[in-house]
């Protein structure tokens, strides 16, 4: 499959719902959490498919199902899910809307089974498209949009009555738009490996500055990378800087309009924890 599409929608569900229909019966009787759900329209693809889905969402009033239900979650709290309940996790559209975005990678880790997958997606920050508006603007999309601010980027608020009082969510626009690189690094964190990164719609925008633009980033990240390995013998650091370098370079996050991440819970958030702890206090290190 190539690394990016040239040609179809660039609604994001387009190409998760294609993703999942190339899975078919390897979804059935499996249990997975689509958060956040939205309308319903993934999870619709899931529940068709034969899988167990557990539809949550902040705003659960608008989700439209006839046959599945969605309840009302928030990415940035703890997930009403027991541990290790679901094979597979998809956090379409959410992670931007998140000031800690590293802890719902641990309730994600959490709520997975070992070995499961979790697949996010989010606007590309990563792509030529998105430097060229930063450099710019600090916009989104430079001339389209303004820079964030207090005006445009409040998109909603929840409302919980608690004690008589009412406590307020606000659903945060895209403020907190993050880049392949630190979502790589919160997975590892939290316990989870990227395992693909899969193709999406490109961005007309980027493939224009693509060609002209593509020697100078590979020569920029190469310089980086041969700098950085000949400082080091541990090959552990120079496996990560190989990713690193291979995820700057991915045609899908230069040119896609959207990230979409594969990644497998390799270990528990313990384990995670105790991995940077040995590593960065080696005198902590058990016995």
């Amino acid at each position: 499959m190539l690394p990016v599409r040239l040609m179809g929608p660039r609604d994001i569900k387009y190409h998760m719902t294609g993703y999942l229909e190339s899975r078919g019966v390897d979804l059935r009787g499996k249990t997975v959490v689509d958060i956040p759900a939205g309308r319903g329209v993934t999870s619709g693809v899931l529940n068709r498919l034969g899988a167990e889905v557990l539809p949550y969402d902040l705003f659960s009033e608008r989700f439209e199902h006839d046959e599945l239900s969605c309840e009302q979650a928030d990415l940035s709290r703890r997930l009403p899910l027991e541990d290790s309940r679901a094979d597979m996790v998809v956090c379409q559209e959410g992670i931007e809307h998140l000031s800690d975005q590293f802890f719902p990678f641990k309730e994600f880790n959490r709520v997975l089974r070992p070995g499961g997958e979790l697949l996010v997606t989010t606007p590309n920050y990563s792509s030529i498209r998105s430097k060229l508006s930063y450099l710019l603007m600090e916009s989104e999309r430079y001339i389209a949009m303004m820079p964030p601010n207090e005006i445009d980027s409040i998109w909603g608020a929840a409302v919980e009555s608690k004690n008589g009082q009412k406590e307020y969510r606000f659903y945060y626009g895209h403020i907190f738009l993050v880049g392949i690189q630190r979502l790589r690094l919160l997975g590892q964190l939290a316990g989870f490996r990227l395992k693909k990164i899969h193709p999406v719609r490109i961005s007309p925008t980027s493939l224009v500055m693509f060609l002209p633009l593509y020697p100078l980033i590979t020569l920029a990240n190469l310089l980086g990378y041969l700098k950085n390995t000949s400082k080091v013998d541990d090959p552990q650091a120079r496996q990560v800087y190989r990713e690193l370098l291979a995820c700057n370079l991915h045609p899908a996050t230069l040119l896609g309009s959207h990230l979409f991440l594969e990644f497998e819970k390799t270990r528990t958030l313990q384990q995670a924890c105790d991995e940077v702890r040995v590593r960065t206090t080696p005198q902590c290190a058990p016995s």
